[in-house]
């Protein structure tokens, strides 16, 4: 391969993963992987400057500025990135080049905290924008509403200057990340890979109370223009800062010689693993501000700073064990026990092994000897097994077939590498399962909250769904432990739970959450066969008599019905009162009758499940995602993605009005 086309190649996967990272916020290599490749670039182009192009990701700052959270922002002073360095030699050369240049040069070293950068204005101490990076040049996105419910934001200063714009990086403690992947997969939402792709998608939510719920925090690392105040250095301008109660990067080092730089560089990443947030390096940068000036920038880095990046550090340790935990979703996880390493500062034994796919491609076994690794990130991960130790009498790690918790079936989900539980059962995923029940789309149990839900599970007071209609039994005891409130509270959820005997049974066919039957398949089922008690004796030929009920589907449908415990705890439930027929509900025709309508996006007037109501009322099928077999597409305000897909196979996009009127209403 010449040069040249290792050049197009590089860029090609480079821009590529560039959009995967900074306007995707789902990353599919490691910041290792990326950064390895970027240097591989700048190096082909330093020897053949002929072919350095403007458009080339070495040449301009990553990402682009998207219509997400907020209108676009022109940028008073660029958002910058920095120069990637990756050994002591060039930590040494940076430094030694500032000393040729300055006189008597000091240097602060700080965590390079991993998040996605902000802007926030303030003008005569009043918070007026807050922007995120963009295309780092000319735009960035309008953030202030969601930057507001960040708790390390302040929207007001005591002392302060005429204007003050300061930048920092918006990231994810730990501790908040477990929290919001916990509740994803409760609520059978697709979790977050890592915490700096969770903030950046936080921060470009359209809804500030889900900002505000999932507990962003902030450091600020640098000043970026100030009029009617002036600050000599930068490690002064943080003192003014937290004076102001600004948070600012944690634990800076001011340093004189490359030697005392390279030093709080190493103590940075021998402490990294004691932090509780994630850090993807160091920073390097001058601290006096008439330096900085002096030194100016590229057209996408500054000269005055560098960051650094640790290696990936790697040790070998024997695998031990190999153990199996189930998710409130159901979904069997495997975790490699192996004997303590330390990596980064920290001791670890345990590394998630993901999947059956994953440990295929390991080829790893109880007592293999594996390479376990951290590249810049908090959570350890096996990289590789050493083959060429393996012991005689070896095998394969298999998951079972069966659940390690209750000893139900299991099966590989269709399109997936998860392999699940098969039973809703299952005491590892019971608190998903009533949740699933009390919601919404199903039995619409208004009150009746995931902490409530924990509770009363973890207190035995439910242990399946038809317990939910025992409560009521219970009702002394409850109000006595406080456990749904007081008295007031208490009867409150009861009556809406009572009143939720009266609902059409799709719901109930929709809360027994069999897979592949979501709300609309339960709707279509129940018109077929009218109560449940018909439905449990179909069989798999005559469930696919129903329309967009395949094989699978009616294989999961029919499995559900013949087992013994589900058949008990539905017994329970129509003794208890709980309606198990379809109520019979006009539908007018209309021009969409018996078609496929997809809503998308903010609509003027009608919320998402209105709009989908209407269409069901109308004789149409309302669907979650743009296929060919769509119809046609209801489109809001920030439709996104399934309206470009929709433009793209042609099929016709309404608007609220175009939608009404083509009902006649």
């Amino acid at each position: 391969m010449t040069p040249q086309e290792r050049i197009t190649e590089l860029k090609k996967t480079l821009e590529y993963h560039i959009d995967r990272y900074y306007n995707q916020d789902n990353p599919e290599i490691t910041d290792y992987e990326y950064d390895m490749m970027m240097q591989e670039l700048k190096a082909l182009e330093k020897e053949h400057p002929d072919l350095v192009t403007p458009d080339s990701p070495t040449q301009r700052v990553g990402g682009t500025a998207k219509r997400q959270a907020g209108v676009l922002v022109r940028h008073n002073v660029p958002m910058l990135s920095l120069q990637d360095v990756f050994s002591k030699e060039d930590v040494y050369h940076f430094v030694e080049e500032m000393q040729a240049q300055l006189t008597n040069p000091e240097f602060v070293v700080e965590y390079k905290i991993d998040g996605l950068s902000m802007s926030l204005r303030y003008e005569d101490g009043n918070l007026v924008m807050a922007e995120t990076r963009g295309d780092g040049i000319n735009f960035g996105e309008d953030v202030t509403a969601n930057a507001k419910v960040i708790k390390d934001v302040k929207t007001k200063l005591a002392n302060a200057p005429e204007y003050l714009e300061i930048r920092g990086e918006v990231y994810m403690k730990n501790e908040a990340f477990d929290k919001v992947n916990e509740t994803q997969e409760l609520l059978g939402k697709k979790t977050f890979a890592n915490p700096r792709n969770c903030a950046a998608g936080t921060l470009r939510q359209l809804d500030s109370s889900i900002t505000k719920e999932r507990d962003l925090s902030l450091f600020i690392f640098n000043i970026q223009q100030v009029r009617g105040m002036e600050f000599a250095t930068h490690t002064e301008g943080y003192e003014y800062l937290k004076s102001q109660g600004i948070t600012v990067i944690d634990d800076y080092k001011i340093c004189k010689t490359a030697d005392e730089v390279w030093s709080a560089i190493c103590a940075i990443g021998e402490n990294r693993g004691n932090l509780g947030y994630d850090i993807d390096g160091a920073v390097v940068k001058i601290n006096r501000y008439a330096d900085r000036e002096l030194l100016g920038a590229t057209s996408k880095v500054p000269r005055w700073a560098v960051a650094y990046k640790y290696p990936p550090e790697e040790k070998e340790a024997k695998l031990l064990d190999i153990e199996l935990s189930v998710g409130r979703t159901g979904r069997i996880t495997p975790t490699a026990v192996f004997e303590p390493v330390r990596l980064c500062g920290t001791s670890v034994s345990r590394a998630t092994l993901h999947n059956q796919d994953f440990i295929d491609e390991l080829d790893i076994g109880i007592g293999d000897t594996i390479v376990v690794y951290k590249s810049g990130e908090i959570i350890p991960k096996v990289k590789k097994v050493c083959k060429e130790k393996r012991e005689a009498g070896w095998k394969k790690f298999m998951i079972p077939d069966v659940c390690p918790v209750c000893g139900a079936k299991t099966e590989r989900e269709k399109d997936t590498a998860d392999i699940k539980c098969t039973s809703p059962n299952c005491p590892a995923q019971l608190e998903r399962h009533i949740i699933n029940f009390v919601g919404r789309d199903a039995m619409d149990i208004k009150g009746f909250g995931t902490v409530y839900i924990e509770e009363l599970v973890r207190a035995g007071y439910i242990k399946d769904i038809a317990d939910i209609y025992s409560l009521k039994n219970h009702r002394e005891e409850l109000i006595e432990k406080g456990m749904i409130g007081k008295e007031k509270n208490t009867d409150k959820l009861l009556e809406t739970i009572e009143k939720s005997k009266e609902n059409d049974a799709y719901k109930l066919l929709t809360g027994f959450g069999i897979p592949n039957v979501g709300k609309a398949a339960a709707k279509a089922i129940m018109k077929h066969f009218k109560e449940i008690e018909s439905l449990s004796h179909a069989s798999v030929d005559e469930l696919q008599d129903v329309d967009d009920i395949g094989e699978v589907s009616a294989e999961c449908i029919r499995r559900f019905f013949l087992s013994e415990e589900n058949r008990e705890i539905i017994a329970r439930l129509k003794e208890a009162g709980v309606n198990m027929h379809a109520n019979e509900s006009e539908v007018l025709t209309s021009p969409i009758s018996g078609k496929t309508v997809v809503v998308t996006g903010t609509l003027p007037s009608l919320g998402r499940k209105e709009a989908q109501d209407l269409i069901e009322k109308y004789g149409g099928k309302a669907a979650g995602s743009v296929s060919k077999k769509t119809d046609y597409v209801l489109a809001g305000e920030a439709a996104g993605s399934k309206l470009t897909k929709a433009k793209e196979l042609g099929i016709p996009v309404l608007n609220e009005e175009e939608f009404k009127n083509l009902l006649g209403i």
